[in-house]
């Protein structure tokens, strides 16, 4: 029999003719760490501030009130020893709304998906029954835990070693590292010690992955994160952004009707290209200027063709402004007029009328602040012109309202 036919021979005629096959060629174990990292801890303490500082760019809106974060964001360090994928996750709290009980739901999720947990807690605050929540939650867990203790820029060194003692006695912590999300320190030590963690994996995500969140998603954030830069009190936790359209133009594309230049009211000369209204019930109040058009009931992103366009990953940073920026004549260098126009279309979310006039402001001053502030971070990170049409309606315990809570999800 030739050694050609003895080749073709089936697995139960090799074993008859006594033939053995070839051992299998071990698999190789990769020589780079991978995983994910849930960050948890209470409302307010550093998390997203830590996740943007870890990537050495801006994927999470950042502000000072509690709850800025809802949904849980992933965002991707890749490195040469290998990839971690942190997930910054909303502030644990004992949920009272629909929208409490979702945001919970993603910090259960990030524990069940982490290799490794860490604890932030804040150094300047004293430990209280909240603390104590975050704990017995955290003890369900068997996953490595570290405990990140942020803000240690801000106290004396004599307070850090009573509080480490504190929480050593309160849970198994495989590390506790001191640190400041705000400045850095120590975060070079944290990444050592978490690919010493890690298991050896591939790389989960491509290479120049950041995030996995939408540019849509991320439009609306940055709209938010301007409205939590200018209301108070119970405001923060009843307003919610939805993008309803983004649309491209080319450049030389008029900016339309709603558009108001420097000389109409506009900025130290920046192109004031935003329309604000108000819904009420359905009936829209129009202030300063005109919607653009009928926009799709959908809110997907739309090609020229009409097809809806593929959620799009955050691709960079929003760099410093750059100089001639203030007087609105550039964009990253470029000449305003030379560039392609975005549109976008958002809705503000309020619970009751009286949380919409505060919104809008008298004479309509706060809204027209916040989209300014909104469209120039829109500006940097799109690199086109933006024309912004913001408009608030009001949708009564939208908070326990699963239609609005999809709906806003769905954009991530």
């Amino acid at each position: 029999m030739t050694a050609e036919k003895t080749r073709e021979r089936k697995p139960a005629a090799r074993k008859r003719a006594g033939l053995k096959r070839a051992p299998a060629a071990p698999r190789s174990t990769p020589e780079t760490r991978a995983g994910h990292v849930a960050l948890v801890g209470r409302p307010n303490v550093g998390k997203s501030t830590l996740l943007n500082r870890l990537l050495g760019q801006k994927v999470a809106i950042v502000s000072d009130k509690p709850q800025t974060t809802r949904l849980s964001l992933l965002g991707i360090k890749t490195t040469e020893r290998g990839q971690i994928v942190f997930i910054d996750n909303p502030g644990i709290h004992k949920p009272l709304h629909k929208l409490n009980r979702r945001m919970m739901s993603y910090v259960d999720s990030s524990f069940e998906t982490a290799d490794v947990v860490c604890l932030l807690i804040d150094a300047t605050l004293s430990f209280g029954k909240g603390d104590a929540y975050v704990l017995e939650i955290l003890g369900r867990t068997a996953k490595p835990s570290f405990l990140l203790i942020n803000k240690v820029d801000a106290v004396r060194k004599d307070r850090l070693l009573p509080l480490i003692d504190k929480y050593k006695d309160l849970h198994p912590f495989r590390e506790i590292i001191p640190i400041s999300a705000l400045k850095g320190t120590n975060l070079d030590v944290l990444e050592r010690l978490l690919y010493e963690v890690l298991p050896r994996a591939e790389r989960i995500f491509p290479e120049g992955s950041v995030s996995d969140q939408s540019e849509r998603f991320y439009l609306a954030e940055l709209i938010r994160e301007k409205l939590l830069g200018r209301v108070k009190m119970e405001l923060p936790f009843v307003t919610a952004v939805y993008v309803d359209r983004v649309e491209r133009r080319a450049a030389g594309a008029p900016a339309g009707e709603g558009s108001r230049s420097a000389a109409e009211g506009g900025e130290t000369g920046d192109a004031d290209e935003a329309a604000f209204s108000s819904d009420a019930g359905g009936k829209s109040e129009t202030r300063r200027g005109k919607n653009l058009e009928e926009f799709s009931a959908d809110g997907e992103m739309e090609r020229e063709d009409g097809a809806p366009a593929p959620k799009t990953p955050i691709r960079a940073a929003l760099p410093d402004r750059p100089p001639g920026y203030r007087e609105g004549r550039t964009i990253d260098g470029k000449q305003r007029r030379d560039l392609p126009v975005t549109f976008v279309q958002a809705s503000i979310f309020v619970e009751r009328p009286n949380h919409r006039q505060i919104i809008l402001g008298k004479e309509g001053r706060v809204i027209k602040n916040i989209g300014i502030e909104a469209r120039r971070d829109m500006e940097r990170y799109l690199g086109t012109r933006v024309y912004l049409d913001l408009q608030v309606k009001v949708r009564p315990a939208w908070r326990d309202s699963a239609d609005v809570l999809d709906l806003i999800e769905g954009q991530k």
